[in-house]
């Protein structure tokens, strides 16, 4: 961490005055371990089913966050609501078929279709066996289905430009593909969420198949596949019947909003986030992944610190710049909730002066086992210089955390500095800080769960939130870009 020297001078420097620093620290000192810990209970726990985007659980999580703000005393700012409604949609993949012995094979119990289309009737199609793939360059391929053991994404490609029409991949081991289909089933059945209704880029018909059905499709059996996968020509074509239909399935969703109006530089807005949402549960609901760091923590932090500035409001020390407190979801569906804000915000992106995101805040990776003090402060120079020092004086100032700076590095192979929700705000010109304590063990497992959270580590991290925040809504000009070139390659 680079020191930095605090003095009276530098303090002003910052437009930044004494009495303003003193009530900082009395506010502050409201975010407790307790309190986290009480909010963190309620966010993660089963009730809530792992808060999958447009799920019951995401319901109830929309409705905890909504009676919080409400209870604290901000605004609604969404047409007089907390709730910033959308829609997004979703391809259901559960039609597919492919017609076998003893009739139609099921997408996600016999097979899995990895591809996209929209067939108006069922497809007839001469398929043939292309075995290992390893002569396609002198095969015909054009308008026919393919059956090929194991392809890699370059076969694939060559078999696309070379204008086969569906692609059935067969196992190497059927017992294997068979105990991994309903976690495939899963993950396949239904596509990422997008918002626009129509699916767009190319049709693209894959079918990942066991070896079993391979053979009986081709009316022919697993032994003579094996025996031909270097003379595939042996093994005649069939004739092979399926249908692709895919239905778009609606899903209604929120993020949550919450809004603290400022005083005399008001029509400026800070935006402090996190994403509510997580990934949800397994089918029959027996898993739950109940994303206590990811972002449980977050977002609790957002709502200690949206409490502070509340009773500082109510006290006659409301911030001179209006501050929002954003809980999006559909983050862990590809940063989409965030996006949707930045694309229709209830503020003008112009005058929205800052983001502080928080997304995991809550644990000690195995990086810091020795140094608890720590976070990750990602990007906080990557468009402002300015943000960086006040950043760094906020904590040596008042928290004394080890600002950890490797994730800044373009070569960071981690590349988290696109993967949370502060990148979409980036992406329009705005200067973030991400604060992040790093990936562990129970990253996206059902083992991410309230005990496992360090409740007087995450306290103290939402404490320096607290204190930039308030720096930066109290400080007499915004921070100005001053790092042209990393937005322009952030973009």
């Amino acid at each position: 961490m680079r020191k930095l020297k605090v003095s009276f001078l530098g303090l002003m420097a910052l437009g930044f005055s004494v009495a303003a620093q003193d009530a900082s620290v009395k506010y502050a000192s409201t975010i407790t371990p307790e309190q986290m810990r009480e909010k963190l209970t309620v966010l993660a726990s089963d009730e809530f089913g792992g808060r999958e985007t447009g799920t019951e659980g995401q319901k109830k999580a929309s409705a905890f966050l909504e009676n919080f703000y409400k209870e604290i005393g901000l605004q609604g700012p969404a047409d007089g609501t907390y709730r910033q409604k959308f829609s997004m949609y979703q391809s259901d993949w559960s039609d597919v078929y492919i017609k076998g012995k003893g009739g139609k094979k099921k997408n996600g119990v016999d097979f899995i279709f990895a591809g996209s289309a929209n067939m108006a009737k069922e497809m007839k199609l001469p398929t043939m066996f292309i075995g290992n793939g390893s002569d396609i360059d002198n095969m015909d391929v054009e308008g026919k289905g393919v059956m090929i053991t194991g392809a890699s994404r370059e076969t694939l490609g060559k078999l696309r430009d070379s204008g086969a029409k569906a692609i059935f991949i067969m196992s190497g081991n059927d017992e294997q593909f068979m105990q991994t289909m309903p976690r495939q089933a899963r993950f396949r059945l239904k596509s990422r969420l997008r918002f626009n209704k129509e699916l767009n880029g190319n049709e693209s018909v894959i079918f990942y198949i066991t070896k079993k059905m391979g053979s009986e499709l081709l009316n022919t059996s697993v032994e003579k596949l094996d025996a031909n996968m270097d003379s595939p020509a042996s093994i005649k074509a069939r004739t092979v019947r399926f249908q692709v239909k895919e239905k778009v399935v609606e899903l209604e969703t929120e993020n949550m909003v919450a809004f603290l109006e400022g005083t005399d530089l008001k029509d400026e807005v800070l935006v402090i986030s996190s994403h509510y949402d997580h990934i949800g549960q397994n089918e029959d609901g027996s898993v739950i992944n109940n994303g206590a760091d990811d972002d449980g923590s977050g977002t609790t932090g957002v709502m200690e610190i949206a409490e502070a500035f509340a009773q500082a409001a109510k006290e006659g020390n409301r911030p001179r710049r209006s501050i929002l407190f954003l809980n999006v979801t559909g983050e862990e569906k590809g940063l989409l909730g965030s996006a949707y804000y930045a694309d229709n915000p209830l503020f003008p992106i112009e005058k929205t002066v800052n983001n502080l995101n928080i997304d995991m805040i809550g644990r000690v990776d195995p990086d810091h086992e020795n140094d608890r003090d720590y976070v990750y402060a990602i990007g906080s120079e990557k468009l402002s210089s300015h943000l960086k020092i006040i950043s760094e004086y906020a904590n040596i100032t008042y928290t004394g955390l080890n600002l950890d700076y490797r994730y800044d590095d373009p070569n960071d192979t981690n590349r988290f500095y696109y993967r949370s929700d502060h990148y979409n705000f980036a992406k329009k010109g705005i200067p973030i800080i991400f604060y992040f304590n790093g990936v562990h063990a129970d990253y996206h497992r059902p083992t991410d769960t309230v005990d496992k959270i360090e409740f007087d580590v995450m306290a103290k991290r939402a404490q320096l939130v607290f204190h930039t925040a308030w720096i930066l809504a109290n400080r007499n000009d915004r921070t100005p870009i001053d790092r042209t070139d990393d937005m322009e390659y952030n973009r």
